[in-house]
């Protein structure tokens, strides 16, 4: 009963939404102590105190940060797993689904990355390195379980084709961010 159990393609199926749970409530509880001191610093806390009272604010700011990490977060674990799938479908010969199933257990380590930046709120830089040395555990994981299925230049292009695709992805936002923020203060009337 128990190899049936652990033999279970779907044991590992909810660790992704728990770790995104985990990453998210930890970057929020951050963004949350983040805005009510710079609340405090333009005197709107206490304006806003005369409506809502402190936990309720406390909890209405957790819930909408929550939410809009747990958005990024699950919008990155999409382009994520796809950028991984096209990988294994340009890179491996595996037909079957093999390699895709014997890497899903490697979300494990998103969940314990996830309860580690619970404690680090405090810093983000803390959070940052967590959630880096995450993918990078990842990564590694990742190579390591598909290296005796595949030669050198199959595993070279594993490992290369997400590297490009991230930088090329984080590269064109950064430079439409940097376009757009160029555009709005050169039409600031100076």
């Amino acid at each position: 009963m128990d190899g049936e159990i652990m033999k279970n393609t779907y044991l590992f199926s909810y660790l992704p939404i728990i770790s995104i749970l985990l990453f998210s409530l930890a970057f929020a509880i951050y963004g949350e102590m983040q805005m009510l001191k710079l609340f405090g610093n333009l005197g709107i806390y206490q304006g806003m105190l005369e409506f809502f009272s402190e936990a309720g604010i406390k909890l209405a700011l957790l819930i909408v940060l929550l939410l809009l990490f747990f958005m990024v977060f699950a919008a990155l674990k999409l382009i994520s797993d796809t950028i991984l799938e096209l990988s294994l479908l340009f890179f491996s010969k595996d037909s079957e689904g093999k390699a895709l199933n014997s890497v899903r257990k490697g979300s494990v380590i998103y969940v314990i990355g996830g309860a580690c930046s619970l404690f680090s709120v405090q810093f983000i830089f803390g959070l940052g390195s967590i959630y880096i040395a995450t993918n990078v555990v990842a990564l590694i994981y990742f190579v390591n379980k598909l290296s005796p299925s595949l030669n050198l230049s199959r595993l070279v292009g594993l490992v290369f084709f997400p590297i490009f695709v991230w930088t090329a992805l984080i590269s064109i936002v950064a430079y439409a961010g940097l376009k757009l923020y160029n555009s709005v203060i050169a039409s600031l009337p100076i």
